[in-house]
């Protein structure tokens, strides 16, 4: 193995949506470095853009064997399960992907835009109802994600706060214990076991009916299936969530680019995509690989066995990819970021994200074109010991 002084990563605690100097430095002149993560064993980081599309495409990087491993590099307490699609390689990982897409095709997320229209404008009416002030964060970055996810899997209105409970507490690195995540994982395998055998005596036009048709037709396990609904639960929920609470931080904290998108509501879309190029919404690594292989990466050779961590908030600042990628300019046109990944771990729900942040935006724009915060930016609280970067609240005014 190589015997190179590993640093502790990631490099600082976040800081709002400050993304530490070091990702630059690195980039310039040591794009493979050994870091020691606070969970697991040593792995090499990789920073620039190349490289890390490279382990998260390149077959020889696999996930698969870091699932239910101790000594998997992390920033959680547990390792990632074994059964979830996010822990396969192919072909198991295909024949998972190719399932799920029949439930989570294209037309389907494309017919549910008007409803996702519907539920933004329901949680703008109380908005406005009420009367300023307002928190986005519980008013609508959250209800929102979790209304559009739980509705496509057909999850009951009174039962979405199970979901909210439950992706804050599995994505957490020091706010909860290893315990406690673990039985809160149990507890929503058993809540969708339930629902799966509901849908299997009524089934319906929902993501969990189709699943279970998948299942009863010997092509997805048990475990498979309650992995592949806590998955995309989690991916549908909380990533946008706080993905859209960063945004809209980020734009009133910097109220020409308010301004800019209130004059030009048409850049609403790239500017969807600028904000999930620029928004380092990921606190450290999340998902480690394991080289298949010895493989040149960055400079040096990963052995066969080692772990890699890849920094896609790096890789989006990439200076030989992005024109002034520090700058954030919404109007920029050739923004290939690796926001939702890429390769066969590519985000299934890229799609529906964009629509729910896209709606979310454009409605919030219209509805709200003065909107500003009520306390200066560096006094708005942000979230601690958890994956994903986002304000804990965002009192707003109009």
């Amino acid at each position: 193995m190589t015997t190179v002084e590993a640093c502790p990563y990631p490099f600082s605690d976040p800081v709002r949506l400050d993304l530490h100097p070091r990702y630059a430095e690195l980039r310039a002149e040591r794009p493979a470095m050994r870091v020691r993560l606070p969970y697991g064993a040593e792995c090499w980081l990789v920073t620039r853009y190349e490289d890390v599309k490279t382990v998260l495409a390149d077959h020889r990087f696999s996930r698969a064997r870091t699932a239910g491993r101790e000594d998997t590099p992390r920033v959680t307490p547990e390792a990632a399960p074994a059964g979830s699609i996010l822990s396969m390689d192919p072909p198991e990982h295909s024949r998972l992907r190719r399932l799920i897409a029949r439930a989570f095709t294209s037309r389907r997320v494309r017919e549910f835009r008007p409803r996702t229209q519907e539920i933004v404008d329901g949680l703008l009416d109380e908005i406005e109802h009420t009367g300023p002030p307002a928190d986005l964060v519980e008013s609508l970055a959250l209800p929102l994600p979790v209304s559009v996810i739980s509705q496509m899997l057909g999850v009951p209105p009174g039962e979405h706060h199970r979901f909210r409970d439950f992706s804050a507490m599995v994505l957490s690195t020091t706010t909860h214990t290893r315990e406690e995540v673990v039985a809160a994982r149990a507890a929503l395998e058993e809540y969708l076991s339930e629902l799966a055998e509901q849908r299997r005596r009524q089934p319906g036009e929902d993501l969990i009916s189709a699943l279970v048709a998948a299942h009863d037709d010997d092509k997805l396990t048990d475990k498979e299936l309650t992995q592949t609904g806590i998955t995309l639960l989690v991916g549908g929920h909380e990533s946008t969530a706080s993905q859209f609470a960063s945004s809209v931080y980020l734009l009133l904290s910097r109220p020409e680019q308010w301004a800019l998108l209130r004059e030009r509501p048409e850049l609403v879309p790239s500017a969807v995509e600028e904000l999930l190029r620029y928004i380092p919404l990921g606190s450290g690594g999340a998902f480690a690989r394991i080289a298949t292989e010895d493989i040149e990466l960055g400079g040096v050779l990963v052995r066969a066995g080692e772990a890699v961590v890849a920094s896609t908030n790096s890789a989006n600042r990439d200076e030989e990819v992005f024109a002034d990628p520090a700058e954030l300019d919404l109007t920029r046109e050739d923004n290939p970021h690796l926001a939702f990944g890429s390769g066969v771990h590519v985000c299934l729900g890229a799609q529906l994200a964009r629509g729910e942040l896209q709606v979310a935006l454009g409605s919030l724009l219209a509805r709200f074109p003065e909107l500003r915060l009520t306390r200066p930016a560096e006094e708005v609280p942000w979230k601690e010991g958890t994956l994903l970067r986002s304000p804990r609240s965002l009192p707003v005014t109009w």
